[in-house]
């Protein structure tokens, strides 16, 4: 064989490994950020799961805050009924996601704030109980959001770099959109009654 035969097959079986271990490195990021986008909408459930039981333990000491009550079992129901395809990631489903369990937030800290103004409310053992439980979901999601985050800058830093991109753009991989912190969230929440 000639010598430009063989550093042929040599040169196209180096491009060939290159192309197979990048295609596999960039599934590898992909399945990475969709395991940390399941983790986020886990935390999120977690907490969509303990409403209702918060819910009712306050109902039957502040009955008459029924609109509250309301307000945050419509917020839950708003929020599980929009759910992200992993595969499509984009800046608007993760911000319309984002906005309806901000609604929640927003809803469930109402409810909190109820709690001051029942003595025996805050003296139950089982709103005290359901009350710590919330207050660490609210700090799993921190966590996993921040997680997500991390994920999808990893995955999108090796898409964009060359020559990655490449592949990225052969393949189809697309750019992840991260979560954010919504319009007004530096100021403090004000709660009235």
């Amino acid at each position: 064989m000639k010598k430009s035969v063989i550093i042929t097959l040599v040169v196209l079986g180096l491009l060939l490994i290159w192309g197979v271990t990048g295609y596999n490195g960039l599934v590898t990021l992909d399945e990475q950020v969709q395991t940390q986008w399941a983790n986020v909408e886990t935390q999120y459930q977690r907490r969509g799961d303990l409403i209702p039981n918060l819910v009712n333990t306050v109902k039957g000491y502040a009955s008459h805050e029924k609109q509250t009550l309301e307000d945050v079992i419509s917020a839950r129901s708003k929020a599980t009924q929009i759910t992200v395809n992993p595969g499509d990631l984009s800046a608007e489903k993760i911000a319309e996601y984002q906005k309806a369990q901000g609604e929640v937030s927003a809803a469930l800290g109402k409810l909190l704030a109820i709690s001051e103004s029942y003595p025996d409310l805050k003296a139950n053992q089982n709103f005290l109980e359901l009350q710590a439980q919330l207050e660490g979901t609210e700090n799993r999601i921190s966590v996993a959001r921040r997680d997500f985050n991390e994920r999808a800058k990893s995955y999108n830093t090796q898409i964009r770099r060359f020559p990655k991109n490449i592949l990225a753009g052969i393949f189809g991989f697309d750019k992840v959109s991260y979560f954010e912190a919504e319009a007004g969230a530096e100021k403090a929440p004000t709660v009235e009654f």
